[in-house]
């Protein structure tokens, strides 16, 4: 059952209640006031548990499209959904959950809680008409102009650094520098004196002062792309320069006051990276002021003409060029697990006309991709084609289509969930 609907200019989203029916918390209750509740024992959850095998970040249920959704987050002790470990897994009437040695019960409320969708379909340059991406935009409307750090979310290629950069030109600070630091692509000896610069000898080959890029940046914005992969050394010097404003360059113990705002993306759940060691969860908590998920493309596929037609008249140089419909219709039929950069490049090699084998569902070049990578495509395209016939011979009911599949039904729901397919009320 949908536990959303979508209005004009707004999403009414189901309100439920987490119960905990048992552990050492019990008895208690917590009401949905957004979308999601999150549970674990660390500061700032929805949820907070005393319970010792239970994650600071253990995880989240979500008012899904599909019904009510529980999500683990990489937690040590796992997720229990109707006695069955899950990644993530739809809840039916009558599902546990149980996490360490807690046992929650969730259930409907009968009510609504109303987001507000944006009534455009672009932010900067980034275009989407689809619900997910609104209401995105309404967020990052009423933000922009503060001085909030924003912490985005999402999948490779879903457009994380053209949002940074339309929330930089949104703010008073647009006028001023906006600077972009890879984490991921620059080597760990050399990201502290990227950041923060150094002084002269203050290592080997330092023959100069540099000044860093958070000094470069002065008046302006520094997007901090792929955080999750900063180094855990690093990590205390950047929350130290979020909170005090200050940084010290390399080789110096001076302290040097700094003026920008900080926005940080990541293709990673941090949650799942601070249950697993690798990330502070005080920096998360720093970075986590204004948190925005940028949906990926199969759960937007309403943007997908919008954006092709987009790429095909910049491509083109003409503004008035619209994309032949057997284009628009392939790209259409697209799994686009590369997102909105993928779609860009599919839409280029047609225009220029570059040879490709082409998967009949995605009309991607699998000759450039490694064997790991083109099989996991082949076993997509087929999960997703034998989920399409199975659902509807049983009536688009998971339960059903479940038990003539004879597998799991809590395995059927992720896979239908993965695949961005709709399914009907369960019995």
């Amino acid at each position: 059952m949908s536990t959303r609907r979508i209005t004009r200019d707004r999403v009414e989203i189901a309100r439920f209640r987490v119960s905990v029916v048992s552990g050492p918390d019990a008895p208690y209750a917590i009401d949905s006031a957004t979308e999601e509740v999150t549970v674990g024992t660390g500061s700032g959850q929805s949820l907070r548990l005393r319970d010792r095998c239970v994650s600071r970040h253990h995880c989240v249920i979500r008012a899904g499209v599909e019904g009510l959704v529980c999500e683990d987050l990489d937690s040590t002790n796992g997720t229990y959904v109707g006695g069955h470990r899950v990644s993530s897994a739809v809840i039916a009437p009558g599902d546990t959950i149980t996490i360490g040695e807690t046992v929650l019960a969730v259930e409907l409320l009968g009510d609504t809680v109303s987001e507000v969708l944006s009534p455009h379909d672009h932010f900067g340059r980034v275009l989407g008409r689809s619900a997910a991406m609104r209401k995105a935009f309404a967020v990052l409307e009423r933000v922009a102009a503060s001085e909030a750090t924003i912490l985005l979310e999402g999948e490779t290629g879903t457009g994380k650094s053209a949002l940074a950069e339309a929330i930089h030109e949104s703010s008073r600070r647009g006028p001023g520098p906006f600077v972009v630091v890879d984490c991921g692509a620059l080597p760990a000896n050399l990201l502290e004196s990227e950041l923060f610069g150094h002084e002269r000898g203050a290592f080997t080959g330092a023959v100069d002062t540099r000044i860093g890029l958070f000094e470069s940046a002065s008046g302006g914005t520094v997007l901090l792309d792929e955080i999750g992969e900063l180094p855990l050394d690093l990590q205390p010097k950047l929350l130290r320069a979020l909170e005090r404003r200050v940084i010290r360059r390399v080789g110096s113990s001076r302290e040097l006051p700094i003026d920008v705002r900080l926005i940080a993306a990541t293709h990673r759940d941090l949650r799942k990276e601070v249950n697993g060691g690798r990330f502070r969860s005080d920096l998360w908590y720093r970075l986590n002021t204004i948190r925005i998920v940028v949906p990926p493309l199969r759960e937007r596929r309403d943007d997908i003409a919008m954006l092709v037609a987009s790429f095909y008249r910049d491509l083109m140089g003409d503004p008035g060029a619209s994309p032949p419909a057997d284009l628009v219709r392939s790209m259409m039929r697209g799994l686009w697990k590369g997102n909105v950069r993928e779609l860009r490049s599919a839409v280029e090699r047609v225009l220029v006309g570059a040879p490709t084998i082409e998967d009949e569902d995605t009309g991607l070049d699998t000759v450039n991709m490694s064997f790991k990578d083109a099989k996991s495509r082949a076993t997509s395209n087929w999960e997703k084609q034998y989920l399409q016939e199975l659902l509807p011979a049983h009536g688009n009911n998971v339960s059903k289509a479940a038990r003539a599949a004879k597998m799991d039904r809590s395995h059927l729901s992720e896979l239908v969930h993965r695949h961005g397919l709709a399914t009907e009320a369960d019995d």
